[in-house]
């Protein structure tokens, strides 16, 4: 599974601190929200294509990201076409699939350990006031880690059911990802306690 694995390199993009990569995540996932209509999706797209070329990750692996979620664009298209218009459509989709690429981008160019040292020396000033910096970066990358995994999960799980003449039912897709993902889920927490990690402690 290569699905938002970090992919060695010598651009800038690999080169640049964990922490101005996580800060760039935050504030370019909060400027795609903000950005109206599907000109403005459409570019805020174009641009994080652009930091692929930067980072010389391959086009097919670029692909590679959004493929899995091609049945999610379409379910979102439909739903906000039927609720409001085909443009806020094209606009719900652009924006997912810009936000999918933004954060793919930044787990493949940035080794987990260094993400998660970065969001805890951010957030080490907080401790005084009860956060845990180790908790909240572990949870950061977790998170980006598991939306290529599921990704993956439903790609596989649709392709099964398709085999089957279950393409169509999202019934028939829906429960094997979701029991996928919380076996997925369970076989991490088992990780991080076969580990030593405490989640009450210092995170290690």
């Amino acid at each position: 599974m290569t699905f938002g694995l970090y992919q060695p390199g010598r651009s800038a993009l690999h080169r640049l601190g964990a922490g101005w990569k996580v800060l760039a995540l935050v504030v370019g996932g909060t400027g795609i929200f903000l950005v109206p209509g599907p000109a403005g999706q459409a570019a805020a797209l174009a641009a994080v294509v652009a930091l692929y070329a930067v980072a010389r990750i391959p086009w097919r692996r670029l692909l590679g990201q959004i493929r899995p979620l091609a049945w999610l664009f379409a379910v979102f298209f439909l739903v906000q076409w039927a609720l409001a218009g085909w443009q806020e459509g094209v606009t719900v989709v652009l924006r997912f699939a810009a936000l999918v690429l933004l954060a793919s981008l930044v787990t493949l160019t940035t080794p987990t350990s260094a993400m998660i040292a970065a969001v805890e020396r951010v957030l080490a000033p907080l401790a005084r006031v009860g956060v845990k910096p180790a908790k909240v970066s572990m949870a950061l990358s977790l998170a980006l880690r598991f939306l290529p995994v599921i990704a993956a999960i439903v790609a596989e799980v649709r392709d099964a059911q398709r085999a089957r003449g279950l393409d169509r039912s999202m019934i028939a897709l829906a429960v094997p990802v979701i029991v996928r993902t919380l076996k997925t889920a369970d076989s991490v927490a088992e990780a991080l306690d076969a580990r030593g990690w405490d989640p009450d402690g210092d995170g290690r």
